[in-house]
Protein backbone atom coordinates (compact mmCIF):
# COMPACT_ATOMS: atom_id res chain seq x y z
CA UNK A 1 0.00 0.00 0.00
CA UNK A 2 2.64 2.44 0.55
CA UNK A 3 4.84 1.62 -2.46
CA UNK A 4 1.29 2.21 -4.43
CA UNK A 5 0.30 5.44 -2.52
CA UNK A 6 4.11 6.54 -3.08
CA UNK A 7 3.95 6.47 -6.89
CA UNK A 8 0.58 7.83 -7.42
CA UNK A 9 1.82 10.79 -5.74
CA UNK A 10 4.55 10.66 -8.12
CA UNK A 11 2.27 10.32 -11.53
CA UNK A 12 0.12 13.39 -9.97
CA UNK A 13 2.98 15.00 -10.20
CA UNK A 14 4.09 14.38 -13.52
CA UNK A 15 0.68 14.83 -14.58
CA UNK A 16 1.14 18.34 -13.10
CA UNK A 17 4.06 18.75 -15.15
CA UNK A 18 2.65 17.59 -18.37
CA UNK A 19 0.13 20.21 -17.82
CA UNK A 20 2.34 23.02 -17.38
CA UNK A 21 4.19 22.82 -20.30
CA UNK A 22 1.19 23.09 -22.19
CA UNK A 23 0.13 26.23 -20.15
CA UNK A 24 3.29 28.10 -20.05
CA UNK A 25 3.63 27.89 -23.57
CA UNK A 26 1.95 31.11 -23.51
CA UNK A 27 4.14 33.64 -26.04
CA UNK A 28 6.20 36.08 -23.74
CA UNK A 29 4.66 39.07 -25.39
CA UNK A 30 1.02 37.89 -23.39
CA UNK A 31 3.05 38.83 -20.29
CA UNK A 32 3.96 42.23 -21.47
CA UNK A 33 7.43 41.34 -20.05
CA UNK A 34 10.47 38.97 -21.61
CA UNK A 35 11.15 37.63 -17.78
CA UNK A 36 9.73 37.41 -14.88
CA UNK A 37 11.14 38.16 -11.19
CA UNK A 38 11.22 34.77 -8.87
CA UNK A 39 12.80 34.88 -5.45
CA UNK A 40 14.11 31.80 -3.96
CA UNK A 41 14.28 31.23 0.04
CA UNK A 42 15.54 28.85 1.59
CA UNK A 43 17.15 27.36 5.11
CA UNK A 44 18.90 24.15 6.16
CA UNK A 45 19.52 22.00 9.54
CA UNK A 46 16.81 23.81 11.57
CA UNK A 47 16.92 21.30 14.22
CA UNK A 48 14.25 22.15 16.16
CA UNK A 49 15.52 25.01 17.34
CA UNK A 50 12.26 27.31 17.84
CA UNK A 51 13.95 29.23 20.85
CA UNK A 52 16.43 31.99 20.18
CA UNK A 53 19.90 29.48 20.22
CA UNK A 54 22.19 30.08 22.59
CA UNK A 55 26.19 30.57 23.05
CA UNK A 56 27.71 30.03 19.57
CA UNK A 57 25.01 28.26 18.01
CA UNK A 58 23.00 31.00 18.34
CA UNK A 59 25.67 33.72 16.34
CA UNK A 60 26.79 34.51 12.95
CA UNK A 61 30.43 35.40 12.27
CA UNK A 62 30.71 38.40 9.46
CA UNK A 63 33.79 38.49 7.54
CA UNK A 64 35.49 40.73 9.79
CA UNK A 65 35.06 38.07 12.38
CA UNK A 66 32.51 39.98 14.37
CA UNK A 67 29.53 38.63 15.29
CA UNK A 68 25.66 38.85 15.59
CA UNK A 69 23.16 37.27 17.27
CA UNK A 70 20.92 35.26 15.08
CA UNK A 71 17.93 32.82 14.79
CA UNK A 72 14.80 32.17 16.64
CA UNK A 73 11.81 30.51 14.90
CA UNK A 74 9.25 34.02 15.81
CA UNK A 75 12.27 35.88 14.33
CA UNK A 76 13.18 33.88 11.47
CA UNK A 77 9.43 34.00 10.31
CA UNK A 78 8.98 37.98 10.67
CA UNK A 79 12.46 37.85 7.83
CA UNK A 80 10.53 35.72 5.74
CA UNK A 81 8.00 37.84 5.35
CA UNK A 82 10.05 40.72 4.67
CA UNK A 83 11.88 38.95 1.73
CA UNK A 84 8.57 38.17 0.03
CA UNK A 85 7.23 41.21 0.33
CA UNK A 86 10.20 42.47 -1.86
CA UNK A 87 8.88 40.12 -4.52
CA UNK A 88 5.82 39.00 -5.34
CA UNK A 89 6.80 35.88 -6.83
CA UNK A 90 8.47 33.67 -3.93
CA UNK A 91 8.91 30.31 -2.44
CA UNK A 92 10.08 28.93 0.57
CA UNK A 93 12.53 25.57 1.00
CA UNK A 94 14.08 24.01 3.50
CA UNK A 95 17.43 22.25 2.30
CA UNK A 96 16.69 19.00 5.01
CA UNK A 97 17.44 18.31 9.00
CA UNK A 98 14.58 19.89 10.40
CA UNK A 99 13.60 17.59 12.97
CA UNK A 100 16.13 15.47 14.83
CA UNK A 101 18.87 16.38 17.44
CA UNK A 102 16.20 18.66 18.09
CA UNK A 103 15.98 21.03 21.97
CA UNK A 104 13.50 19.53 24.27
CA UNK A 105 10.86 21.97 23.60
CA UNK A 106 10.02 20.30 19.83
CA UNK A 107 11.83 17.03 21.05
CA UNK A 108 9.10 16.13 23.67
CA UNK A 109 6.95 15.98 20.78
CA UNK A 110 8.46 14.17 18.44
CA UNK A 111 9.52 17.66 16.59
CA UNK A 112 5.35 17.93 15.51
CA UNK A 113 6.20 21.92 16.62
CA UNK A 114 8.53 21.77 14.20
CA UNK A 115 6.58 20.82 11.24
CA UNK A 116 3.98 23.24 12.66
CA UNK A 117 6.43 26.02 12.11
CA UNK A 118 7.04 24.83 8.53
CA UNK A 119 3.48 24.97 7.46
CA UNK A 120 3.04 28.34 9.28
CA UNK A 121 5.82 29.68 7.25
CA UNK A 122 4.28 28.38 3.87
CA UNK A 123 7.79 26.09 3.02
CA UNK A 124 6.66 24.39 -0.26
CA UNK A 125 9.12 21.64 -0.03
CA UNK A 126 12.15 20.01 2.07
CA UNK A 127 14.69 17.76 0.90
CA UNK A 128 15.01 14.79 3.45
CA UNK A 129 18.40 14.94 6.15
CA UNK A 130 20.00 12.62 7.77
CA UNK A 131 18.08 13.37 11.14
CA UNK A 132 14.77 12.60 9.20
CA UNK A 133 15.33 9.44 9.89
CA UNK A 134 16.53 9.52 13.68
CA UNK A 135 13.46 7.56 14.38
CA UNK A 136 12.65 5.81 11.17
CA UNK A 137 11.33 5.13 8.05
CA UNK A 138 7.48 5.30 9.74
CA UNK A 139 7.84 8.37 11.76
CA UNK A 140 8.97 10.10 8.51
CA UNK A 141 5.84 8.96 6.99
CA UNK A 142 3.82 10.11 10.28
CA UNK A 143 5.83 13.51 9.86
CA UNK A 144 4.41 13.87 6.52
CA UNK A 145 0.97 12.41 6.46
CA UNK A 146 0.33 12.97 10.12
CA UNK A 147 -0.99 11.37 13.29
CA UNK A 148 -0.30 10.49 16.49
CA UNK A 149 2.56 8.64 17.72
CA UNK A 150 2.13 5.23 18.15
CA UNK A 151 3.65 5.38 21.48
CA UNK A 152 2.62 8.49 22.90
CA UNK A 153 -0.06 9.50 20.95
CA UNK A 154 -0.64 13.44 20.39
CA UNK A 155 1.09 15.08 22.94
CA UNK A 156 1.31 18.52 21.29
CA UNK A 157 -1.95 19.07 19.09
CA UNK A 158 -4.63 16.48 18.57
CA UNK A 159 -4.49 15.33 15.49
CA UNK A 160 -1.23 15.96 14.37
CA UNK A 161 -1.79 16.94 10.66
CA UNK A 162 1.48 16.15 9.14
CA UNK A 163 3.43 18.49 6.58
CA UNK A 164 1.54 20.75 4.11
CA UNK A 165 4.77 20.64 2.29
CA UNK A 166 6.45 17.32 0.39
CA UNK A 167 9.56 15.80 1.35
CA UNK A 168 11.57 15.06 -1.22
CA UNK A 169 15.02 12.68 -2.28
CA UNK A 170 15.23 11.65 -5.63
CA UNK A 171 18.11 8.94 -4.32
CA UNK A 172 15.75 7.45 -1.80
CA UNK A 173 14.67 4.06 -2.74
CA UNK A 174 13.38 0.61 -1.57
CA UNK A 175 16.45 -1.76 -1.85
CA UNK A 176 14.59 -4.64 -2.99
CA UNK A 177 12.05 -2.92 -5.78
CA UNK A 178 14.10 0.53 -6.36
CA UNK A 179 10.85 2.63 -6.24
CA UNK A 180 11.08 5.37 -4.59
CA UNK A 181 10.73 5.71 -0.99
CA UNK A 182 10.13 9.51 -1.25
CA UNK A 183 8.88 11.42 -3.91
CA UNK A 184 12.19 12.60 -5.85
CA UNK A 185 10.73 16.31 -6.56
CA UNK A 186 8.10 18.81 -6.47
CA UNK A 187 7.07 21.10 -8.80
CA UNK A 188 5.94 24.63 -7.97
CA UNK A 189 4.33 27.71 -9.82
CA UNK A 190 5.31 30.87 -9.37
CA UNK A 191 5.56 34.21 -11.78
CA UNK A 192 3.44 32.05 -14.48
CA UNK A 193 6.08 29.43 -15.05
CA UNK A 194 6.66 26.37 -13.38
CA UNK A 195 9.68 25.33 -11.09
CA UNK A 196 11.22 21.95 -10.70
CA UNK A 197 12.80 21.14 -7.27
CA UNK A 198 14.83 17.86 -7.05
CA UNK A 199 15.98 17.12 -3.74
CA UNK A 200 18.88 14.70 -3.31
CA UNK A 201 20.64 13.50 0.32
CA UNK A 202 23.54 12.46 0.86
CA UNK A 203 24.70 9.14 -0.26
CA UNK A 204 26.66 8.32 2.41
CA UNK A 205 23.63 8.81 4.78
CA UNK A 206 23.75 5.10 5.99
CA UNK A 207 27.04 6.08 7.57
CA UNK A 208 25.27 8.71 9.64
CA UNK A 209 22.26 6.90 11.05
CA UNK A 210 21.39 3.60 12.94
CA UNK A 211 21.28 1.03 10.29
CA UNK A 212 17.74 0.04 12.23
CA UNK A 213 16.31 3.47 11.27
CA UNK A 214 16.78 2.97 7.27
CA UNK A 215 15.99 -0.49 7.39
CA UNK A 216 15.44 -1.40 3.27
CA UNK A 217 16.30 1.51 2.18
CA UNK A 218 18.46 2.51 -0.52
CA UNK A 219 20.75 6.38 -0.88
CA UNK A 220 21.99 6.44 -4.55
CA UNK A 221 24.62 8.70 -6.06
CA UNK A 222 23.71 12.35 -5.81
CA UNK A 223 24.65 13.18 -9.51
CA UNK A 224 22.94 10.20 -11.23
CA UNK A 225 19.70 10.71 -9.26
CA UNK A 226 19.66 14.46 -9.69
CA UNK A 227 20.61 14.17 -13.40
CA UNK A 228 18.11 11.31 -14.03
CA UNK A 229 15.29 13.08 -12.35
CA UNK A 230 16.28 16.62 -14.12
CA UNK A 231 16.01 14.97 -17.18
CA UNK A 232 12.38 13.58 -16.89
CA UNK A 233 11.68 17.23 -15.57
CA UNK A 234 12.93 18.52 -18.75
CA UNK A 235 11.23 16.21 -20.63
CA UNK A 236 7.69 17.58 -19.66
CA UNK A 237 8.78 21.43 -20.02
CA UNK A 238 10.31 22.12 -16.80
CA UNK A 239 13.27 24.49 -17.24
CA UNK A 240 13.78 25.84 -14.83
CA UNK A 241 15.42 23.45 -11.97
CA UNK A 242 16.62 23.75 -8.20
CA UNK A 243 18.01 21.66 -6.33
CA UNK A 244 18.02 21.12 -2.18
CA UNK A 245 21.20 19.05 -1.35
CA UNK A 246 21.34 17.79 1.90
CA UNK A 247 25.26 17.65 1.48
CA UNK A 248 27.56 20.30 1.93
CA UNK A 249 31.47 21.40 2.64
CA UNK A 250 33.61 22.64 5.18
CA UNK A 251 34.87 25.98 5.03
CA UNK A 252 37.49 28.50 6.40
CA UNK A 253 36.19 31.21 8.67
CA UNK A 254 34.47 33.29 6.38
CA UNK A 255 30.76 35.31 6.43
CA UNK A 256 27.76 34.65 5.12
CA UNK A 257 28.49 35.78 1.63
CA UNK A 258 32.13 34.69 1.34
CA UNK A 259 32.99 31.59 -0.19
CA UNK A 260 36.18 29.71 1.00
CA UNK A 261 35.18 26.03 0.56
CA UNK A 262 37.85 23.37 1.52
CA UNK A 263 37.59 20.41 -0.62
CA UNK A 264 34.42 18.35 0.11
CA UNK A 265 31.64 16.85 -1.96
CA UNK A 266 28.98 19.76 -2.55
CA UNK A 267 31.15 21.19 -4.84
CA UNK A 268 32.25 18.28 -6.53
CA UNK A 269 28.47 17.34 -7.27
CA UNK A 270 27.34 21.03 -8.32
CA UNK A 271 30.11 20.97 -11.06
CA UNK A 272 29.39 17.52 -12.16
CA UNK A 273 25.01 17.79 -12.58
CA UNK A 274 23.60 18.27 -16.02
CA UNK A 275 23.67 21.97 -17.33
CA UNK A 276 19.67 21.92 -16.83
CA UNK A 277 19.69 22.67 -12.93
CA UNK A 278 20.02 26.35 -12.25
CA UNK A 279 20.95 26.83 -8.64
CA UNK A 280 21.78 24.81 -5.28
CA UNK A 281 20.69 24.96 -1.71
CA UNK A 282 22.70 22.85 0.05
CA UNK A 283 23.08 21.58 3.89
CA UNK A 284 24.42 18.78 6.29
CA UNK A 285 27.37 20.52 7.25
CA UNK A 286 26.17 23.56 8.97
CA UNK A 287 28.58 26.16 7.35
CA UNK A 288 27.88 29.62 5.88
CA UNK A 289 28.75 30.49 2.13
CA UNK A 290 27.94 31.74 -1.04
CA UNK A 291 29.74 30.27 -4.04
CA UNK A 292 29.39 30.56 -8.00
CA UNK A 293 30.84 27.23 -9.57
CA UNK A 294 30.45 26.64 -13.14
CA UNK A 295 27.73 23.53 -14.68
CA UNK A 296 29.68 20.86 -17.01
CA UNK A 297 28.47 23.20 -19.99
CA UNK A 298 30.97 26.53 -18.54
CA UNK A 299 27.91 28.57 -17.21
CA UNK A 300 27.75 29.57 -13.59
CA UNK A 301 24.88 28.73 -10.58
CA UNK A 302 25.09 29.62 -7.03
CA UNK A 303 26.00 27.11 -4.60
CA UNK A 304 24.72 28.36 -1.03
CA UNK A 305 24.21 26.96 2.36
CA UNK A 306 22.87 29.09 5.57
CA UNK A 307 24.91 27.50 8.55
CA UNK A 308 22.32 26.14 10.92
CA UNK A 309 19.84 26.80 13.52
CA UNK A 310 17.71 28.97 11.66
CA UNK A 311 20.36 31.80 11.91
CA UNK A 312 20.64 32.70 8.17
CA UNK A 313 18.36 32.70 5.22
CA UNK A 314 19.73 31.54 1.93
CA UNK A 315 18.39 33.91 -1.23
CA UNK A 316 18.41 33.36 -4.85
CA UNK A 317 16.97 35.64 -6.63
CA UNK A 318 16.73 34.53 -10.43
CA UNK A 319 15.33 36.13 -13.37
CA UNK A 320 13.12 33.32 -16.01
CA UNK A 321 12.64 34.06 -19.54
CA UNK A 322 8.68 33.59 -20.09
CA UNK A 323 9.67 32.11 -23.89
CA UNK A 324 11.93 29.52 -22.91
CA UNK A 325 10.64 28.74 -19.23
CA UNK A 326 14.48 28.76 -18.55
CA UNK A 327 16.75 30.58 -16.23
CA UNK A 328 18.91 33.57 -16.97
CA UNK A 329 21.76 32.94 -15.55
CA UNK A 330 23.41 36.01 -15.88
CA UNK A 331 21.22 37.89 -13.93
CA UNK A 332 20.59 35.11 -10.90
CA UNK A 333 22.09 36.78 -7.50
CA UNK A 334 22.23 35.40 -4.32
CA UNK A 335 22.87 35.81 -0.83
CA UNK A 336 22.21 34.93 2.90
CA UNK A 337 20.30 37.05 5.22
CA UNK A 338 21.22 37.09 8.60
CA UNK A 339 18.24 36.47 10.91
CA UNK A 340 18.52 39.33 13.24
CA UNK A 341 16.83 39.97 16.47
CA UNK A 342 15.73 43.34 16.11
CA UNK A 343 12.77 42.99 14.61
CA UNK A 344 9.66 41.98 15.95
CA UNK A 345 8.73 38.81 15.98
CA UNK A 346 6.17 37.04 14.15
CA UNK A 347 3.06 36.93 16.77
CA UNK A 348 1.90 33.49 15.50
CA UNK A 349 5.08 31.64 15.68
CA UNK A 350 5.68 33.17 19.17
CA UNK A 351 2.55 31.64 20.24
CA UNK A 352 3.56 28.42 18.55
CA UNK A 353 6.96 28.22 20.37
CA UNK A 354 5.22 29.71 23.44
CA UNK A 355 2.61 26.80 23.78
CA UNK A 356 5.31 24.15 23.05
CA UNK A 357 7.67 25.78 25.77
CA UNK A 358 4.55 26.10 28.56
CA UNK A 359 3.46 22.30 27.50
CA UNK A 360 7.45 21.26 28.26
CA UNK A 361 8.27 22.94 30.83
CA UNK A 362 7.43 21.27 33.82
CA UNK A 363 10.05 18.44 32.12
CA UNK A 364 12.73 20.51 30.44
CA UNK A 365 13.34 23.03 33.80
CA UNK A 366 14.09 20.76 36.39
CA UNK A 367 17.66 20.86 37.86
CA UNK A 368 19.61 18.11 37.15
CA UNK A 369 23.05 19.63 37.59
CA UNK A 370 25.35 22.61 38.48
CA UNK A 371 28.68 22.98 36.34
CA UNK A 372 31.09 25.80 37.75
CA UNK A 373 31.44 27.62 33.99
CA UNK A 374 30.94 26.95 30.51
CA UNK A 375 31.60 23.54 29.14
CA UNK A 376 31.49 24.89 25.56
CA UNK A 377 31.01 21.71 22.80
CA UNK A 378 33.74 23.02 20.33
CA UNK A 379 37.19 21.73 20.41
CA UNK A 380 40.73 23.05 21.24
CA UNK A 381 43.50 22.77 18.55
CA UNK A 382 43.53 19.18 18.80
CA UNK A 383 39.78 18.78 18.44
CA UNK A 384 39.62 17.97 22.40
CA UNK A 385 36.30 19.48 24.03
CA UNK A 386 35.76 20.15 27.79
CA UNK A 387 31.90 19.45 27.13
CA UNK A 388 33.47 16.27 25.23
CA UNK A 389 35.45 15.39 27.98
CA UNK A 390 32.40 15.53 30.75
CA UNK A 391 30.56 13.34 28.53
CA UNK A 392 33.03 10.53 27.93
CA UNK A 393 33.70 10.68 31.61
CA UNK A 394 29.98 10.08 32.40
CA UNK A 395 29.38 7.20 29.50
CA UNK A 396 32.41 5.50 31.33
CA UNK A 397 30.83 6.42 34.94
CA UNK A 398 27.93 4.88 33.50
CA UNK A 399 29.06 1.51 32.00
CA UNK A 400 31.35 0.50 35.01
CA UNK A 401 29.48 -2.24 35.60
CA UNK A 402 30.47 -3.94 31.95
CA UNK A 403 33.88 -3.73 33.40
CA UNK A 404 34.15 -0.35 30.96
CA UNK A 405 37.93 0.88 30.72
CA UNK A 406 37.55 3.19 28.29
CA UNK A 407 34.75 5.41 27.09
CA UNK A 408 34.75 7.51 23.33
CA UNK A 409 31.73 9.65 21.89
CA UNK A 410 31.47 11.21 18.21
CA UNK A 411 31.83 15.08 18.29
CA UNK A 412 28.82 15.29 16.24
CA UNK A 413 26.68 13.87 18.93
CA UNK A 414 27.21 16.71 21.15
CA UNK A 415 24.46 19.56 20.01
CA UNK A 416 25.03 22.33 21.92
CA UNK A 417 27.43 24.26 24.72
CA UNK A 418 26.75 24.04 28.33
CA UNK A 419 26.57 27.45 29.47
CA UNK A 420 26.97 28.88 33.42
CA UNK A 421 24.70 31.44 32.70
CA UNK A 422 21.17 29.50 32.23
CA UNK A 423 19.40 29.75 28.92
CA UNK A 424 16.35 29.20 31.35
CA UNK A 425 16.40 32.33 33.41
CA UNK A 426 18.98 34.14 31.97
CA UNK A 427 21.36 34.13 35.50
CA UNK A 428 24.95 33.02 36.07
CA UNK A 429 24.26 30.39 38.50
CA UNK A 430 25.74 27.01 36.74
CA UNK A 431 22.11 24.89 37.26
CA UNK A 432 21.78 22.88 34.55
CA UNK A 433 18.41 21.54 33.41
CA UNK A 434 17.02 18.74 32.28
CA UNK A 435 16.06 21.02 28.88
CA UNK A 436 19.71 22.29 28.64
CA UNK A 437 21.10 18.38 28.98
CA UNK A 438 18.55 17.26 26.59
CA UNK A 439 19.79 19.62 23.99
CA UNK A 440 23.06 18.95 24.45
CA UNK A 441 22.91 14.92 23.91
CA UNK A 442 18.94 14.42 22.18
CA UNK A 443 19.54 11.48 20.25
CA UNK A 444 18.97 8.52 23.05
CA UNK A 445 21.81 6.32 21.75
CA UNK A 446 21.97 3.22 23.99
CA UNK A 447 25.54 3.09 25.23
CA UNK A 448 27.37 -0.60 24.00
CA UNK A 449 30.54 -1.57 26.00
CA UNK A 450 33.08 -3.78 23.63
CA UNK A 451 36.23 -5.91 23.70
CA UNK A 452 38.66 -4.51 21.65
CA UNK A 453 43.03 -5.08 21.59
CA UNK A 454 45.03 -2.33 22.06
CA UNK A 455 45.93 -2.30 18.23
CA UNK A 456 42.21 -2.28 17.88
CA UNK A 457 41.69 0.76 19.54
CA UNK A 458 44.91 2.52 17.65
CA UNK A 459 42.88 1.34 14.29
CA UNK A 460 40.05 3.34 15.83
CA UNK A 461 41.62 6.04 16.51
CA UNK A 462 43.15 6.23 13.24
CA UNK A 463 39.56 6.60 11.42
CA UNK A 464 39.62 10.16 12.79
CA UNK A 465 40.93 11.34 9.62
CA UNK A 466 38.99 9.99 6.47
CA UNK A 467 39.89 12.02 3.25
CA UNK A 468 38.71 15.56 3.92
CA UNK A 469 36.46 15.11 6.92
CA UNK A 470 38.32 14.93 10.51
CA UNK A 471 36.33 13.60 13.46
CA UNK A 472 38.38 13.29 17.07
CA UNK A 473 36.40 11.55 19.00
CA UNK A 474 35.89 12.48 22.52
CA UNK A 475 37.62 10.48 25.07
CA UNK A 476 37.46 9.70 28.83
CA UNK A 477 39.98 10.98 30.77
CA UNK A 478 41.30 7.26 31.54
CA UNK A 479 42.78 7.42 27.65
CA UNK A 480 45.91 9.90 26.54
CA UNK A 481 47.52 9.58 22.71
CA UNK A 482 48.99 11.88 20.89
CA UNK A 483 48.84 12.40 16.88
CA UNK A 484 51.04 13.47 14.49
CA UNK A 485 49.23 14.87 10.91
CA UNK A 486 53.09 14.92 9.35
CA UNK A 487 52.39 11.24 9.03
CA UNK A 488 49.74 9.64 6.41
CA UNK A 489 46.59 8.46 7.42
CA UNK A 490 46.87 4.95 9.35
CA UNK A 491 49.99 5.81 11.05
CA UNK A 492 49.24 8.56 13.15
CA UNK A 493 48.37 7.73 16.67
CA UNK A 494 51.26 7.03 19.00
CA UNK A 495 51.88 6.91 22.80
CA UNK A 496 48.75 5.68 24.16
CA UNK A 497 48.30 5.17 27.35
CA UNK A 498 45.36 3.45 29.73
CA UNK A 499 45.51 5.73 33.39
CA UNK A 500 48.89 6.71 32.58
CA UNK A 501 50.31 2.39 31.62
CA UNK A 502 51.49 2.35 28.14
CA UNK A 503 48.56 0.48 26.08
CA UNK A 504 49.90 -3.03 24.48
CA UNK A 505 48.95 -4.00 21.37
CA UNK A 506 47.54 -7.04 22.57
CA UNK A 507 45.85 -6.16 25.17
CA UNK A 508 42.45 -6.79 25.69
CA UNK A 509 40.45 -3.78 26.34
CA UNK A 510 36.64 -2.62 27.15
CA UNK A 511 35.84 0.27 25.43
CA UNK A 512 31.83 1.78 25.85
CA UNK A 513 30.75 3.94 22.96
CA UNK A 514 26.89 4.80 21.81
CA UNK A 515 25.08 2.37 19.56
CA UNK A 516 25.47 4.45 16.82
CA UNK A 517 29.45 4.09 16.68
CA UNK A 518 29.33 0.46 17.94
CA UNK A 519 27.31 0.03 14.55
CA UNK A 520 30.12 1.24 12.64
CA UNK A 521 28.69 5.24 12.30
CA UNK A 522 30.57 7.82 11.05
CA UNK A 523 32.59 5.73 9.04
CA UNK A 524 34.40 4.00 12.35
CA UNK A 525 34.04 0.47 10.95
CA UNK A 526 36.88 -0.39 12.98
CA UNK A 527 34.49 -0.76 16.23
CA UNK A 528 32.44 -3.08 14.34
CA UNK A 529 35.30 -5.76 15.08
CA UNK A 530 34.57 -5.12 18.83
CA UNK A 531 33.10 -8.02 20.86
CA UNK A 532 31.65 -9.40 23.77
CA UNK A 533 29.14 -6.28 23.73
CA UNK A 534 27.17 -5.48 26.92
CA UNK A 535 24.53 -2.91 26.88
CA UNK A 536 24.08 -0.05 29.23
CA UNK A 537 22.01 3.35 29.87
CA UNK A 538 20.75 5.67 27.33
CA UNK A 539 23.59 8.75 26.75
CA UNK A 540 21.70 11.23 28.34
CA UNK A 541 20.70 8.84 31.79
CA UNK A 542 24.61 8.64 31.83
CA UNK A 543 25.25 12.11 32.11
CA UNK A 544 22.15 12.54 34.50
CA UNK A 545 23.64 10.38 36.68
CA UNK A 546 26.96 11.51 36.35
CA UNK A 547 25.66 15.51 37.44
CA UNK A 548 23.98 14.00 40.42
CA UNK A 549 27.15 12.21 41.83
CA UNK A 550 29.35 15.21 40.83
CA UNK A 551 27.21 18.31 41.85
CA UNK A 552 29.92 21.73 40.86
CA UNK A 553 31.31 19.90 37.54
CA UNK A 554 34.46 22.13 37.08
CA UNK A 555 35.65 22.38 33.01
CA UNK A 556 38.58 19.12 32.93
CA UNK A 557 41.85 20.05 31.36
CA UNK A 558 41.96 19.43 28.03
CA UNK A 559 45.18 17.46 28.27
CA UNK A 560 44.14 13.73 26.91
CA UNK A 561 44.85 14.40 23.16
CA UNK A 562 48.81 15.73 22.23
CA UNK A 563 49.63 17.14 18.51
CA UNK A 564 52.86 16.59 18.30
CA UNK A 565 55.02 17.28 14.84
Amino acid sequence: MLISNRLKRVVAVTGVAVAAAALVATPASAYGSPTTDVRLIAFNDLHGNLEPPSGSSGRVVLSDGKTVDAGGAAFLATHVKQLRAQVRNSLVFSAGDNIGASPVISALFHDEPTIEFMNKIGVKASVVGNHEFDEGYAELKRMQFGGCHPVDGCQFHDPFKGANFPFVGANVTFEKSGLPAVLPFSIEFSGGVPIGVIGATLKDLPSVVTPEAIKGLKFGDEVQAINRTSALLDLFGIKSQVVLMHQGDGTETAGPDDCKLRPGPAKVIAESVTPRVDAFFTGHSHQQYNCVVNDPAGNPRPLIQGASFGRLLSVIDVKINLRSRDVVRAETKAHNQIVTRDVTPDADVQALVAEAKTKAAPIANRQVGTITADLPAAGNATGESRLGDVLADAQLAGTLTNGAQIAMTNPGGIRADLLYKSSSNGEGDGVVTYGEAFTVQPFANIMQTITLTGAGLKAVLEQQWQGSITRILQISDSLHYSYDLSKPVGSRISNLTLNGAPIDPAASLRVSVNNFLAAGGDGFTELTKGTNLAGGPVDLDALLAYFKANPGITPPVTNRITAIG
